[in-house]
Formats: structure tokens, sequence, C-alpha cells
């Protein structure tokens, strides 16, 4: 079996002991049990009224893992191990229900962050929100702040959800597109949209919003072909009113507040999918040992030896650079981005190839759905998609250097 975190680092705390075994026993027998039998439901199943989704909702808010990131007395070091170490356990049980329970909580950090104590009320901790970025038919643009990703002759993709301000309030209409993690089951978003300045000036805004008033509809779950667990889908504005302290952060401050949550989402993806490329290993080195071919374990075979320490290899290189970028942008007064991407790149590449190798070295008992290694494997393919395609994130950060 590989290696978890824990037993590399023999120096670690009492409070990141604590938290990895808290993490490692959630994910262990909660999100990967959970994670299997809602990847075997149709899409409006996983989110009905009697779905283990909502048992795992209450008992992830009941273990308290979130409280670090609440934590005031962390010092940034302590916080930077336990989002190591927490984001990996939890990608290790499941991607997918990982990237949900990460991103609820986006509105009442956002609200926090505003020191608002109005907003901070209206939208408390325990607020199942959604992360609304992306937008139908230019999802890419939405990264691309400096206009630097795209053809030369190209334009950027005009903005389909905007806000226009009406005396003391915003009103808000447009689609945000069928990739909102927790679309079509968040109370609450925190929404990255345009605002209409004036004069045809279009600039960029934060808002906190509420999901469950008139003005909005949500669109039916998406249909994937992985990380099923985790629900997804579209939102409707149509004249939604927000008070005018619902801006959480102005056209003024977008690009650097719009690099920190960037930099916190891709370096989330890269402990979740450190994670599951770690979940594929362990997967395809326990099968290695046990699967007898030629009256012997596959594991003796020279061939799967040096292949599974090449999957060894991509997991801990993934794990490294992770647990640095982390480091560093939670420490830095300003993150890097380019930092963070490659994180993201490189684990979700990492993960994809290791869960792809995996599946190789299982065979035809890998294709079948009542094999794990077969969802890891559908679960990996879709994270060098979201959060960001791979090759236009890669560009993004190019174009810091």
């Amino acid at each position: 079996m590989a290696v978890p975190v824990l037993d590399l680092d023999p120096e670690l705390s009492g409070l990141e002991r604590a938290a990895w075994e808290t993490a490692h026993r959630f994910a262990r027998d909660i999100l990967r049990p959970a994670g299997e039998r809602l990847d075997r439901l149709p899409a409006d199943e996983v989110i009905a009224r009697d779905s283990i989704l909502w048992d795992v909702f209450q008992m992830y808010r009941e273990l308290g893992l979130g409280i670090f990131e609440e934590d005031a007395e962390l010092s940034p070091h302590d916080l930077a191990s336990i989002r190591c170490i927490v984001g990996e356990e939890m990608g290790w049980g499941d991607a997918g229900l990982a990237i949900s329970l990460g991103v609820a909580n986006f509105p009442s950090m956002m609200a926090r962050m505003s020191g608002n104590p109005s907003l901070i009320e209206r939208f408390p901790a325990g607020t199942l929100g959604c992360w609304a970025i992306t937008e139908p038919d230019h999802g890419s643009d939405m990264i691309n702040f400096d206009g630097t990703v795209g053809h030369p002759s190209g334009r950027t993709g005009r903005p389909n959800c905007v806000a226009r301000r009406d005396g003391n309030q915003f009103v808000i209409s447009g689609q945000k597109s069928a990739w909102v993690s927790n679309g079509t089951i968040a109370e609450a978003a925190a929404l990255f949209c345009a605002v209409d300045m004036g004069g045809g000036r279009i600039g960029n805004a934060v808002f906190v919003v509420p999901l469950d008033e008139d003005g909005v509809k949500k669109g039916k779950p998406t249909d994937k072909i992985g990380q099923r667990a985790l629900n997804q889908g579209e939102i409707f504005f149509d004249g939604l009113k927000v008070p005018m302290d619902s801006m959480v952060v102005p056209p003024e401050l977008y690009r650097a507040a719009a690099d920190r949550i960037l930099c916190l989402a891709n370096g989330g993806m890269g402990t979740t999918f450190v994670g599951c490329a770690r979940a594929a290993l362990e997967l395809a080195i326990d099968y290695a040992k046990t699967r007898v071919q030629g009256d012997a374990p596959i594991f003796a075979h020279q061939s799967v030896k040096s292949r599974l320490f090449k999957m060894f290899q991509k997991v801990e290189a993934a794990r490294a650079l992770n647990q640095r970028v982390i480091r560093i942008n939670t420490t830095r007064d300003l993150p890097l981005l380019e930092l963070a991407i490659a994180s993201k790149v490189t684990s979700t590449q990492a993960a994809f190839e290791v869960a792809s190798e995996a599946l190789q070295i299982f065979g035809g008992a890998g294709i079948s759905r009542d094999c794990p290694i077969e969802k890891i494997f559908r679960d990996a393919r879709i994270s060098m998609i979201e959060d960001g395609c791979n090759e236009v994130l890669g560009m993004v950060a190019a174009a810091r250097f």
C-alpha cells in the first residue's frame, strides 16, 4: 500500500496529527462509500431528499473540519499544513464530494472577508453555497483577466450575467453555466459577474447573493461521466434585487480578489487530486499483490513493478509541489497564481495518468463498474477540465512570467 502523508512526516504536530486522523476516518468510513453509492445514481436522484448526500453534508458540519479555516489563532504555516493534509485525505476518499464540501463554504467565507456584520449574519458558516463564476459560451474567458489567452484576432466573449445599479440596490440578470458546483442545491452563491458601470463601461465584481428568492431559477443537475456525487448545474438570474452591501469586491479590487480566490481554488484542486492519485496507486499496489497470473502475483513481474514505481514518482512529485505551493501562497501577503495553477495542473495530470496506469494493471477487471478504479479513472479525467481547462490555465500562468 502506498505511504500516506502521515507516515512520511514523523514530525507532525499534535494538531496536524489530529486533523489527519479525523479527516482520514471521515474519508474512509463516510466519503468513499457514499461516493460509490452516489456514482451509480441518476443526477436528479443524487440530490433527492432521501439521498445520502445530505447525510454527508451534515456529518461534515458536525465533524468540524472546516473550523481550521476559521481559526484566527493558527499560524500561516500550520494552516498551510492542515490544508494539505485534510485536502489530500478528502480527495483520497472521494474527489467529487471533496469539491462539493469545499465549495459549499465560499459564500460564508466571502461574507467573513468583507468584515460586514450584516452580511456575516445573513450568510453564516454552514450556509450551503456555490461558486458561480463560469458562464455559457465563454467559460475560459472568466479567468482570462488580461485577455492574453486567445487568437490575436479574437475577442473576449460578452458577459452573460450582469449586475446593474438601481438606486440603493443592484439588479442581477443573466445565466451561469451548467458547471457551477453545488449549483442546483446551493442556498447562496459567491457570484463573480460583470457590472454595468454606465456609459458602455463594463467592470467585474464579486457578490454574495441568496438563491432562494424571487429572481433566481435553477436548471436540472448536469449528468456527467465522473464526479457524479458532485452536483453541478445552471443558475438563472432574472432581475434578482440585492442590497448594495452584497457587493463584497468592487470592480477596482476585482483583479486582486479574483487572484486570491483562484489561488485558493487551484491549490485546493491540487491537494484533492494528490489524494485521488494516491487512492489509485494504493488500489493498483494491492491488486498487483493479490492477482495471480502464471502461478505468481503480477507484482512479481518486473514490468508491473516498473509501472508502479513510475506511478509512485508522480504521486510524490505532485504532493511535494502542492505542499510547497500551499505553504508559499498561505504565508505570502500576495499569493502567486502561477504557482497555484502549476499545482492544479500537475496534480490533476498526475491523478489521470496514475489512474489510467492503475486501470491497465487491473486489466479486464478494471473496466467493470463494480471495480473502484473505474470510478477513480472517470473522476480524475474530469479534473483536467474543471476549475479551468489545464491548457488555458497554463497560458494564464505563463502570461505572469
